[in-house]
């Protein structure tokens, strides 16, 4: 009779510990990953899918296990075995009251000992470690057991809801996953070796690529070639002949861009001896605003017969072009190829401090130096970025303090800012 008695206890445990995982399994997988499962024929996976569609009903089922687990338990661990405890130290001649004391005492501290290892700890660990594979586990045992007690599921679900009512919820989530929780995700997969440190960081280019409008990507106007057709004939041959771009764009002004010619047939004319007619060689590029996104731009270039678009802004000035190339450097990083730089845009010094160009995409700064930008901002860059905070021509010492960082002007071009050096602040307090 004893042995049952342990037995009963024991089961008791296990169920608390099996409700106790499949509620944290459930809540835990994500709903992505149970749809892939599904599709590629697991098991339970459609059950699980569903339970957590569902959390309140679920969430009651669990519930009413394991309050009806913890009844029973307290039941046997006292009522029995604890009197029989106590009986036999009895027995052994210890005085009743002691006896009964460290009889129901004893079995309530083993029985609560190893609920919180069997029934709790250990299950719920393993719940966390794969989340997916014990939701499809246990997911048909629990659709029996919410089928067995739905009427009390129910009473219990619809309780629930209305007590959310009372606290203005609606019972339902608005949480949406975010840009960082991305970002996390993907540089733990990077730790965990599941990602190459290249394909992280292509993947947070086309995220980037995503957030920017094509005025954020563009080649600026003034570091656009293009041909004046009402310039020399003579002057024309000589750019097109020391070009290194496959593409110009030419008009009767910088503002009055007709299209694009392609150098190739040019150079092909030329050595061919025909006629030097540059406006019948030019081609219509699409012609987009500054704000466009610059995925809704990539698509157009798709679909274009010349891939560069002229980009304007509002007053119709012309403000840059857009290429493929500008875009696929936005995912995979500037060819040194390409660029007439040969320092990287962002530099870490051993000192911790950032040597950086003032061209450098304020997205890619923010995530060098940890810094939170403004979902809506005027400016896409390290140098518009100072200018906001300046709020006038710079000069080679300006200095600005944002957000811990320390950014000084140390090289000018012109008007443009070329070089800035960023350095952490130190904190209040601490010197260094």
């Amino acid at each position: 009779m004893l042995a049952l008695e342990i037995a009963i206890v024991a089961i008791l445990i296990v169920i608390n510990g099996f409700l106790a995982m499949a509620e944290l399994a459930i809540v835990s997988s994500r709903p992505a990953r149970l749809k892939v499962m599904a599709d590629q024929g697991r098991g339970g996976a459609r059950r699980a899918l569903a339970l957590s569609e569902n959390p309140g009903r679920f969430l009651s089922t669990v519930q009413i296990g394991i309050t009806l687990v913890g009844v029973l338990s307290g039941a046997f661990s006292g009522a029995t075995l604890g009197l029989r405890f106590s009986q036999w130290l009895g027995a052994m001649g210890m005085a009743p009251a002691a006896a009964e004391a460290l009889g129901v005492g004893s079995v309530v501290v083993a029985i609560t000992y190893f609920s919180l290892i069997v029934g709790e700890l250990v299950p719920k660990q393993l719940a966390l470690r794969n989340a997916e594979a014990m939701a499809v586990k246990v997911a048909p045992a629990m659709t029996v057991i919410a089928k067995i007690a739905s009427p009390l599921v129910t009473v219990l679900d619809l309780s629930g809801k209305l007590v959310l009512r009372l606290f203005g919820q609606t019972g339902t989530s608005d949480e949406r996953i975010t840009d960082e929780e991305i970002k996390t995700l993907i540089a733990e997969a990077e730790g965990a070796g599941v990602l190459e440190a290249a394909e992280r960081r292509m993947i947070s280019g086309v995220m980037r690529l995503g957030d920017r409008p094509i005025r954020g990507v563009m080649t600026p106007r003034t570091e656009v070639d293009w041909l004046d057709l009402t310039a020399e004939e003579s002057e024309l041959r000589q750019l097109l002949i020391g070009t290194r771009h496959s593409r110009l764009p030419a008009g009767n002004g910088i503002d009055e861009l007709l299209g694009v010619v392609q150098t190739r047939e040019m150079l092909a004319a030329m050595a061919e001896r025909k006629p030097f007619d540059l406006r019948a060689h030019v081609r219509a590029a699409p012609i987009v605003h500054d704000t466009a996104d610059a995925l809704d731009v990539l698509a157009i270039l798709r679909d274009a017969a010349i891939p560069m678009a002229l980009v304007h802004d509002e007053y119709g000035h012309f403000e840059g072009i857009a290429t493929q190339a500008d875009i696929f450097e936005t995912i995979t990083g500037v060819f040194r190829a390409d660029s007439e730089e040969h320092d990287p845009p962002a530099f870490r010094r051993e000192d911790g401090s950032w040597l950086l160009s003032g061209h450098l995409p304020a997205d890619e700064m923010a995530d060098h130096l940890s810094l939170t930008l403004p979902q809506q901002r005027d400016y896409q860059t390290l140098a518009g970025f100072l200018l906001a905070q300046l709020q006038r021509m710079p000069s080679v010492g300006d200095v600005v303090d944002a957000q811990g960082w320390r950014f000084e002007v140390v090289d000018i071009d012109g008007h443009r800012i070329d070089k800035v050096l960023a350095v952490k602040k130190p904190r209040r307090g601490i010197s260094r």
